[in-house]
């Protein structure tokens, strides 16, 4: 068998003696600082552009053409590209992170502000609401779930961009891990690494959907 074909009670036992002699906390600290700010930074923006695209005309025809021609291209692409502008350090990282979070935030939040039911809309209106209030009270509710589903897809993307962001001048961190295991022939930390991503983002998911599920629980409930 391959050296670097490991078994399950293998994986096991190298995960387990990560942790316990702390090799793996570092890493796992220093992929978070740049993970966590680049999927808030991109997210926010990205859902409130897109909620306001979805509500004035004028932003949607100013936003929503060069946001979605360039959604297809790959953002990995154009890391060289913002690492020349911002530095190979940590910035960049966090900036490719938040620039691959961006798209899906916005594009859920534009789709679920449009998706609005007219009938609200009008009853809003009938009953005095202002602008204001109609955004706030009617049609950011009214996109929450597709927000929530855009949010999830951004905190996937904010891992698979860290894992190659990591790859390329990063001297800590999981993407840098699995990049030092592979030339060592450390295969056993190379899955370590691996695993560690999974769980951090499975745990995120899991608060996401638990926190998306308090914010639409007024859905559930009135069907």
């Amino acid at each position: 068998m391959p050296d670097w074909i490991l078994g399950p009670s293998e994986i096991v036992r190298a995960f387990a003696t990560a942790l316990d002699t702390g090799d793996l906390f570092p890493h796992v600290v220093a992929s978070l600082s740049r993970a966590i700010p680049g999927f808030v930074l991109g997210t926010l923006i990205g859902i409130a552009l897109g909620l306001v695209a979805g509500v004035s005309r004028v932003a949607d025809l100013m936003l929503s053409p060069s946001i979605f021609l360039s959604y297809p291209v790959p953002k990995i692409i154009v890391l060289p590209i913002v690492m020349v502008w911002f530095g190979i350090g940590d910035v960049s990282k966090v900036v490719i992170i938040a620039l691959a979070c961006f798209y899906p935030a916005f594009i859920n939040a534009y789709y679920g502000a449009r998706s609005t039911r007219a009938i609200l809309v009008w009853s809003a209106l009938n009953m005095g609401a202002r602008r204001w209030h109609l955004f706030w009270k009617v049609v950011v509710p009214s996109a929450t779930p597709m927000i929530v589903s855009g949010v999830r897809v951004a905190l996937a993307l904010s891992f698979i961009l860290l894992f190659a962001a990591e790859m390329v001048g990063a001297r800590a961190g999981l993407g840098y891990l699995i990049k030092q295991a592979e030339n060592s022939l450390r295969f056993d930390l190379m899955y370590v690494s691996i695993i560690t991503i999974a769980v951090l983002g499975w745990v995120g998911d899991a608060l996401l959907r638990a926190a998306g599920h308090r914010l639409v629980r007024w859905q559930e409930e009135r069907a």
